[in-house]
C-alpha cells in the first residue's frame, strides 16, 4: 500500500494523520499546517501525539467538537494563525485569540507562501457555549496551493455534492483528503465519485473507524478508485507519509 505523497521528491509534502479528521501537514516550504485539531479526547489519536508544539497555520473546517476540541490549546501553545469562517473567528475573539484570518466561501488568502481558498462543504456547522450560545458558521473545505505547485483539496466533513466538479475544473487538485466513514459524511462509494469529479491522482481517507458508527473503510474505497488509476494513501494514526 503506498505511503508516499505525490509531488516533488526534493522537498515533498509530508502528512501526519492523528486520527479522525486531524492532520499535520509539513509543506515543501517548511510550513506546518494543522487541520481540525482534536487530540486529548480523540480515541484514535496516539498518546504520543496528544500535544502539538509547532504550527504556523491552523485550518478549521467547522465548529463540531470532534474538529475544534483542542483548537484553542493548540493555537495558544504554537502561536499559529487560525483560518476559519467568519462566525467561528468571532467566537475565538471572545476567547482571547487574536491571530485570526477570517474568510468565507470563495475567498483566497496567502499565508507563509501557501495559497488557501475556502470552498463549500455539505454538512452542519456547530454551536459552542451555553449562555450565550454561539453559532459557529457553515461547514467549509479548503484548497491549498503549495510552494512546489502541488494542490491539495481538504474536504472537511461533507456529503458528495455536484460542485465538486467545479472544484476539479477550477482548482485541478492533485490530492484530496476525503471523509469515508458514512452516516455523518460520505461513504466510500460517494468518495470514489468525488475523486472522479475532482480529477485527483491520490486520495487520503479520513473520518472513519473512530467510532463503530463510522463503517466506511479504505479497502472499500481502494476497490473503487485504484482500477481508475487513483492511488489511496492509507495512513495509520501517528504515521508520517514519506
Amino acid at each position: 500500500m503506498p505511503r508516499q505523497m505525490i509531488g516533488s521528491t526534493a522537498a515533498p509534502l509530508r502528512m501526519t494523520w492523528l486520527g479522525h479528521a486531524t492532520f499535520v501537514l509539513q509543506t515543501p516550504g517548511g510550513v506546518t499546517v494543522v487541520i481540525d485539531p482534536w487530540l486529548t479526547t480523540n480515541p484514535a489519536c496516539p498518546q504520543a501525539c496528544k500535544q502539538i508544539d509547532r504550527a504556523e497555520v491552523v485550518l478549521v473546517t467547522h465548529g463540531h467538537a470532534d474538529h475544534i476540541g483542542d483548537l484553542i490549546p493548540v493555537v495558544r501553545s504554537t502561536g499559529a494563525g487560525v483560518v476559519a469562517i467568519v462566525e467561528l473567528c468571532h467566537w475565538l475573539e471572545t476567547k482571547g485569540i487574536r491571530k485570526l484570518h477570517p474568510m468565507n466561501k470563495g475567498g483566497t488568502i496567502r499565508l507563509h507562501g501557501v495559497t488557501i481558498t475556502m470552498v463549500r462543504a455539505e454538512h452542519s456547522g456547530g454551536w459552542a457555549d451555553d449562555d450565550p450560545s454561539w453559532y459557529l458558521g457553515d461547514a467549509v473545505g479548503y484548497v491549498l496551493g503549495l510552494e512546489d505547485g502541488l494542490t491539495v483539496y481538504v474536504a472537511g466533513d461533507t456529503a458528495l455534492f455536484g460542485d465538486m466538479r467545479l472544484i476539479g475544473e477550477f482548482h485541478a487538485p492533485d490530492i484530496a483528503i476525503l471523509p469515508i466513514g458514512d452516516r455523518f459524511t460520505m461513504g466510500p462509494a460517494a468518495a470514489a465519485r468525488a475523486c472522479e469529479w475532482l480529477g485527483v491522482r491520490q486520495v487520503v481517507p479520513m473520518h472513519y473507524g473512530t467510532f463503530p458508527q463510522l463503517t466506511g473503510t479504505p479497502a472499500a474505497l481502494r476497490r473503487l478508485v485504484e482500477p481508475k488509476g487513483i492511488a489511496v494513501l492509507e495512513l495509520q494514526p501517528g504515521e508520517i507519509s514519506s
